[in-house]
């Protein structure tokens, strides 16, 4: 990589990097078509057709049956005519992808038209619908495909066979088996496969905080969030980790994409981390660490999060309530790495060139803050989530309009002719904005789809509770080993698929072995939830650190490592909450009997448990650990995780002996 610019503004990224770097997000979002002309223009209506539409449902009078199949048609189109069949095949027009984006069209239009009838044929359907679920089942899994990659259709596959071969699998695996008629009226016919809790969830939340987030974009809340960190933390050793740290947060709330927010804050920030000192991997490792925060950070949080409300059946506000503490502790075991960096390394102090302070520019665009507390604040009123996003999207694009800069639509639009009125609003960053919601899910509508054929098989064969009674015979019972083993296989299943399909295959087949052991249902999947998001900075598909690599020219897999040095102290917070009873104070949901104190004694108890670990992880504290202390860092640590005064008592007991050994040594050394 060429020498990096030593400025803190916003730099330039060489085109090979730039190249390199959108690699990895069409991994992550899929390579779309660059269409030009009438076709690519027709498209681009279709994707604000599906923007304006869902936030019509919002509020109009659409009946969940009609939403549902409606929202896959839109995703599966645009699936096809945007997503080509191979990288290679990108800006050819292909009549085969014509085709199956109308057959896609042709199939859900039928199961529309066919109504109740068609929905009470679900236990007995004849031959076309079964030909045309079956053909639905393909459309899917290649959707499915070209969006996201091979590991989630042959997935989806392999649960379809074992619904079908149930009665020739060994015990525990065996069932009742299921023929093509049966698995066609679930998955296609009912609500409970294609068009079940996931859809259900992509087709209202999950597209309406995307909407919201491509609203905020356009209207250029990110830069002002990252103007406002470099502002804010600026000028001291710490302040290049700490304004990655914070405008992170800033970033991540609104987007809820890891590596979306890893390559905004990589391409700005990237030469403010190499001046103050950080080599190229463990600048990585921190751009993809802050990044992965997206998906853990209130009010968006990742798609995921959403299908935690729904399969528990919370208002969306108590799941941003769960992720408030655990999100903090995140974030401040960032700030405890950082703060340490800076001594471990002797970080040295960066100018950030002036301009407008934090203060001034609150004044100027702190409005850009508004519409992201009107979400917590809609919801708090009464409002649904869906109400509540959709009113902050309202309130994002009114307030755009406070500053000429950031509005959506030019303000000098109607002094032009009126027959530039219709094509100058069509270009504006409004509609650009719709156009962006849209295509910016379509990957995670085609997951939601494709994730409804497992989660419909699970159901059909008991597969959750089958699996829940194997895990915890291998773990003799016991809820450490048992949740140490749920741990490792959400790990395992994310390695192979995206966040929202790793989360929705555990939560079906993983949760409820953890349950079934007197974990509460909602920190199950919490658990589940922040295991799934660990995944993304895990190879082979450790996606924020490898777009981190490739903007600051370090090592991919070293890079991978660092970002796991950063995150592994606040992943270990989750065993909190499923351990011991008390622990659930963390997502500010106590046992009967427990009061708000319990809440404050385990949130101090995980804080310095984060401290002691990040210690141990970095090798220092106030001065470089041999190995005995960072061996004591790391069993006080884990000790604190489980809030039980014993453990509580050794670990603090633990991390006293290391302090005071740290502070006692320098003395004495200045003394002789």
């Amino acid at each position: 990589m060429a020498d990096i610019d030593a400025s803190t503004k916003p730099g330039t990224v060489d085109q090979a990097t730039l190249e390199k770097v959108e690699e990895y997000i069409e991994q992550e979002e899929g390579a779309q078509h660059r269409f030009g002309g009438a076709w690519g223009y027709f498209l681009f209506l279709v994707a604000v057709a599906m923007s304006l539409f869902h936030l019509y449902a919002a509020y109009g009078n659409i009946t969940t049956t009609t939403l549902r199949y409606a929202h896959v048609g839109f995703v599966l189109f645009l699936a096809f005519t945007l997503f080509p069949w191979r990288k290679e095949a990108r800006s050819r027009f292909s009549v085969l992808d014509l085709l199956l984006a109308i057959a896609s069209v042709a199939t859900l239009a039928y199961a529309v038209w066919g109504g109740d009838d068609f929905l009470d044929r679900s236990t007995a359907p004849d031959q076309v619908d079964t030909v045309l679920g079956i053909a639905l089942v393909v459309l899917v899994l290649e959707a499915a495909r070209r969006t996201t990659g091979w590991i989630m259709p042959l997935v989806c596959v392999a649960f379809i066979a074992y619904a079908m071969v149930g009665p020739w699998l060994p015990a525990p695996w065996t069932h009742r088996g299921y023929d093509i008629g049966r698995l066609v009226g679930t998955m296609y016919m009912t609500l409970e496969g294609i068009f079940g809790t996931a859809v259900d969830v992509s087709s209202t939340l999950i597209i309406l905080f995307t909407i919201y987030g491509a609203i905020l974009q356009f209207s250029g809340a990110g830069k002002f969030y990252l103007d406002f960190s470099f502002a804010a933390l600026g000028g001291k050793a710490t302040g290049a980790g700490r304004t990655i740290v914070l405008s992170s947060f800033l970033l991540g709330g609104p987007s809820g994409s890891g590596v979306a927010t890893t390559v905004t804050l990589g391409t700005v920030a990237y030469p403010m981390l190499a001046k103050a000192g950080y080599e190229k991997n463990a600048a990585g490792g921190l751009l993809a660490a802050g990044g992965l925060g997206a998906i853990l950070s209130p009010p968006v949080l990742g798609a995921a999060a959403f299908l935690i409300a729904e399969f528990l059946k919370l208002s969306y506000l108590d799941v941003i309530k769960m992720a408030a503490i655990p999100t903090c502790l995140y974030y401040l075991s960032l700030f405890f790495m950082v703060e340490i960096d800076a001594r471990k390394y002797g970080m040295r102090m960066v100018e950030i060139e002036r301009g407008p302070s934090a203060w001034e520019l609150t004044k100027r665009q702190g409005f850009h803050f508004f519409s992201l507390i009107a979400i917590v604040v809609f919801m708090l009123i009464g409002f649904s989530p869906i109400g509540a996003v959709f009113w902050s999207t309202v309130v994002a694009v009114l307030t755009s309009f406070l500053n000429r800069e950031t509005a959506l639509v030019d303000f000098g639009l109607f002094r032009k002719p009126p027959s530039r009125w219709i094509p100058e609003f069509l270009g504006s960053r409004l509609i650009k904005a719709l156009e962006a919601g849209s295509t910016g899910m379509i990957n995670i509508g085609a997951t939601c789809a494709a994730a409804g054929l497992i989660v419909g098989v699970v159901t059909l064969t008991g597969l959750g509770l089958r699996f829940s009674e194997i895990v915890i015979g291998y773990a003799g019972g016991n809820l450490v080993l048992t949740a140490v083993f749920t741990a490792l296989i959400v790990w395992v299943v994310g390695l192979a698929v995206p966040v929202t399909a790793s989360y929705i295959i555990c939560a079906v087949i993983a949760a409820p072995a953890l349950m079934k052991l007197g974990v509460p249902d909602f920190a199950a999947h919490m658990f589940i939830f922040y295991y799934a998001v660990l995944s993304e900075v895990s190879p082979p598909t450790a996606l924020s650190p490898f777009a981190a690599a490739a903007i600051t020219g370090g090592d991919p897999y070293k890079t991978t490592l660092q970002s796991w040095k950063y995150t592994l102290p606040a992943f270990v917070v989750p065993f909190i909450f499923v351990l011991d009873p008390l622990g659930t104070g963390l997502l500010l949901n106590l046992p009967k009997g427990a009061g708000w104190f319990s809440v404050v004694e385990v949130t101090v108890m995980a804080i310095i448990a984060l401290a002691a670990l990040s210690g141990a992880a970095e090798g220092w504290l106030f001065e470089r650990t041999p190995l005995w202390q960072r061996l004591m860092l790391l069993a006080a640590g884990l000790l604190l995780l489980a809030p039980k005064p014993l453990y509580d008592a050794i670990g603090i007991a633990l991390i006293a002996i290391v302090v005071a050994a740290q502070l006692i040594k320098p003395r004495a050394r200045a003394a002789h």
